[in-house]
């Protein structure tokens, strides 16, 4: 990758921020009153879960009905102005969350669909969504009826200019409302379906395979000046002074979409995605963004303090103990190849036809592309799709994530040579080198999105339930087949971060993971005593459980908890279950295996505090807490600006969502809040360290220790030192005679104001005491 040039910002980037769920139970009110405490932690801005208008009652704002206007329940555009106002007097500013990848598909609230389904493909709003007319026989499908339609159709009635069903309501095409109710059902744009018909018959792009959400063409130049006219004034007028881009894989082009926005607000807006990048993958340099929202550094941090030889034990000991096969949960490469398959086939079948629909058409048009058969032209698309490494392509660098390689093996699933060329068509089509028509830069579009849809459900909501021997490496943006990352490569990883997205977001907690950072920390530990794990499960092996990956899962999941809550765990392994798809689902429920966990959880899990349940078991308290604190530490003075989720300024233990999505609540302070207050004063008081041109040094310790030191310098005037691996460390017998040479001059250490060290070569310090009082130290530089 050429590095990218220093990006030197039209705007004041932020020094941290903080990131507020808001819902109806917590609208912009609360946040203005929560406004003076979290301004004295430290932080730099608020960063808001979506503010515009959402479906009535929704705790996540993700599901927009209208863009014109800031969403009523929250307190409405003079809420968030006052909100606005009173951060600025405390010295914040705001970050929201921008959505323009999806709407809301609910008649009844999306004014847009709704004018769409009242006049069809000529309705001014039907260039908003990528609609399949043809495939629909002219119609819209639907898929919300909760039975087959003769099930529910002595229910519906016709009430004026609209069509009502439990709740439910569709605007009537006009002259239809006087037809007796089978002809007037025909004769509608939209075609009402059960809801099962989605994953087959659905003709609209959604997000993911949420058929709630209907996704939107931001590409048209139209459309983004409507969908974004709000979000614009209000940067404009100095309300919003960053924006987080949710699911940017999405659409259709993002570094296009990417440069529009940056164009409407004249680039004077600190912008950064959720974008999700694999293993090395780098963010494409030419988009105008200051970076991602952070799951890169996660995965990074989170990995330095794993052990990479306890993670391989752990997966021999998970294998013996489930025995699952290699393709569903013993190998991590297998079981997500094996999950790739089964969404690509199912779930996303609609998209899949979809794209072959469009691969026909084409090949239909072009005579050096005919007598491709149908489904060789489908098989191709499957086959390729499950064989792109990342989340998708973008404008360029398309031959390096569909490689020759990938196309030869997209080819092993015909018997006949010449049958497979259809791959090499397929692969032209989704590399934009077979012609530029419409249906051909439809189809490049259609390959990426249905691309990243297949990684996020395929990895991050299967295989990561499927493959569990160190949960903590089953995150968002992780790689739990590599869960550990050395200090050498969490050391070039930021001095890259720090040439090239100075200003990037990193974060530890967000609203999407599955456990938040305190909760992976008490199972990360896990990986340094494989033995005492295996041990630990012997010992509450008396508790029954459905099968063994249910217990593996739950009694991980309750470890890394701490405390006994059969509530909540049982919610998150019910999660963890459908997810996995390996006994029951989501649409494919088993009442008697779900009951049968959600009775091991309360029995078991739920009930027994685990890390009290034996010697061994508690003594891995103080070594979870040098992991906490130390990724806490580290996050908050690495390159980028650190985002902190809501209420993990002190230890917070949540699990996935809605657990972790409950509203903000102030609390105690404790050791953590400490160390985050002491790490974001000096990010405000030194914001040149940090910045574009504060440098970043990684710091060797020396010595019998030297691997359970990680430190660094930004630009020579801050040290971090944390211990990582810290079980390890003490059965190795300690610190010992390790030591860590500081940057010349007097430092001192800001977490407790008192103790003094000297840098410089002839001065080394001793790590026992660096480390003496606690598993972690930041020390800033002595002005004279």
């Amino acid at each position: 990758m050429t590095p990218n040039p220093v990006r030197t910002a039209p705007y004041t980037p932020p020094t941290a921020t903080y990131r507020l769920q808001l819902q109806p139970g917590f609208p912009f009110a609360a946040a203005e009153r929560a406004v003076p405490h979290l301004a004295g932690l430290g932080i730099s801005h608020l960063h808001l879960s979506p503010v515009l208008e959402a479906v009535p009652g929704s705790t996540h704002g993700y599901d927009v009905t209208d863009h014109r206007s800031v969403r009523a329940e929250l307190g409405g555009e003079a809420g968030l102005r006052a909100l606005a106002t009173t951060a600025r007097a405390h010295g914040l500013g705001l970050v929201v969350d921008l959505v323009p990848n999806h709407m809301a598909a609910s008649p009844a609230h999306n004014r847009a669909l709704r004018a769409v389904l009242r006049e069809g493909p000529d309705s001014p709003y039907a260039r908003w969504f990528d609609i399949d007319w043809t495939a629909g026989g002219g119609r819209l499908l639907l898929p919300v009826l909760p039975a087959r339609l003769p099930e529910v159709r002595d229910r519906m009635r016709v009430e004026g200019g609209t069509l009502r069903l439990d709740g439910q309501e569709f605007p009537l095409r006009a002259g239809t409302e006087e037809l007796p109710l089978d002809e007037l059902l025909d004769a509608q744009w939209y075609r009402l379906g059960w809801w099962r018909l989605a994953r087959t018959e659905l003709n609209y792009r959604r997000f993911f395979t949420v058929s709630d959400l209907i996704g939107v063409r931001v590409e048209d130049p139209a459309v983004f000046a409507e969908t974004h006219a709000k979000i614009v004034e209000l940067v404009r007028d100095g309300v919003i002074d960053g924006l987080r881009i949710d699911h940017p894989d999405g659409l259709a082009d993002p570094q296009g979409y990417l440069e529009d926005l940056a164009e409407a607000t004249g680039g004077r807006c600190w912008t950064v995605v959720e974008k999700i990048l694999t293993g090395e993958e780098a963010l494409p340099a030419a988009w105008p963004v200051a970076g991602t929202t952070g799951y890169d550094a996660l995965r990074r941090i989170d990995g330095v303090f794993t052990d990479a030889g306890g993670a391989e034990e752990l997966a021999s000991l998970y294998r013996a103990f489930t025995g699952s096969t290699a393709d569903r949960g013993g190998r991590w490469e297998a079981t997500a190849r094996r999950a790739a398959y089964e969404v690509v086939g199912h779930d996303l079948a609609a998209e899949t036809a979809a794209l072959t629909r469009l691969a026909e058409r084409i090949c239909a048009a072009d005579p050096a592309l005919r007598d491709h058969a149908p489904w060789a032209l489908r098989t191709a698309v499957r086959e390729l799709l499950v064989r792109v490494p990342v989340y998708r392509t973008y404008r360029t660098g398309g031959e390096e994530v569909l490689t020759p390689e990938a196309a030869r093996g997209a080819k092993a699933a015909f018997a006949v040579e010449e049958e497979a060329s259809a791959v090499d068509t397929v692969r032209a089509l989704a590399l934009g080198t077979l012609g530029d028509g419409p249906d051909h830069r439809a189809f490049r579009a259609r390959f990426a999105q249905t691309s990243s849809a297949l990684r996020a459900k395929s990895v991050e909501d299967r295989a990561f339930y499927r493959y569990a021997p160190l949960l903590s490496a089953d995150e968002v943006g992780g790689e739990p087949g590599l869960p550990a990352v050395s200090p050498g490569e969490f050391h070039a990883y930021c001095a890259r971060i720090a040439r090239d997205w100075p200003h990037t977001g990193t974060v530890l907690s967000t609203h999407d993971t599955k456990r938040s950072a305190d909760v992976r920390a008490g199972i990360a530990v896990l990986a340094q005593c494989p033995g005492e794990w295996a041990a630990l499960l012997e010992e509450v092996s008396g508790v029954p459980a459905p099968d063994p990956h249910v217990a593996w899962t739950a009694w991980q999941t309750a470890f890394g908890f701490g405390t006994p809550d059969p509530e909540r765990l049982t919610a998150a392994v019910l999660k963890a279950v459908r997810e996995a798809g390996l006994r029951t689902g989501w649409t494919e429920p088993d009442p008697a295996y779900e009951r049968a966990v959600a009775e091991f959880v309360a029995a078991g899990p739920g009930r027994i505090p685990l890390r009290a349940a034996s010697e061994a078991a508690f003594a891995l308290e103080p070594h979870i807490r040098a992991h906490r604190l130390g990724a806490a530490l580290v996050q908050l003075t690495m390159p980028g600006v650190p985002e902190l989720y809501q209420n993990t300024e002190r230890e917070y233990r949540a699990l996935v969502d809605p657990d972790n999505r409950e509203p903000f609540a102030a609390g105690a302070d404790d050791e953590k809040t400490v160390l985050v207050r002491a790490a974001l004063r000096l990010r405000r008081e030194r914001p040149e360290v940090f910045g574009a041109t504060g440098s970043y040094t990684p710091l060797v310790a020396q010595g019998p220790a030297a691997e359970h030191c990680l430190a660094f310098a930004r630009a020579g005037e801050v040290v971090t030192a944390v211990t990582r691996l810290p079980l390890r460390l003490a059965r190795a017998g300690g610190w010992q005679d390790t030591e860590l040479v500081l940057p010349e001059g007097r430092w001192e250490d800001v977490l407790d104001g008192v103790r003094e060290f000297t840098g410089g070569p002839a001065s080394e310090t001793k790590a026992a005491e660096l480390f003496a009082e606690r598993p972690v130290a930041l020390l800033a530089r002595i002005r004279e």
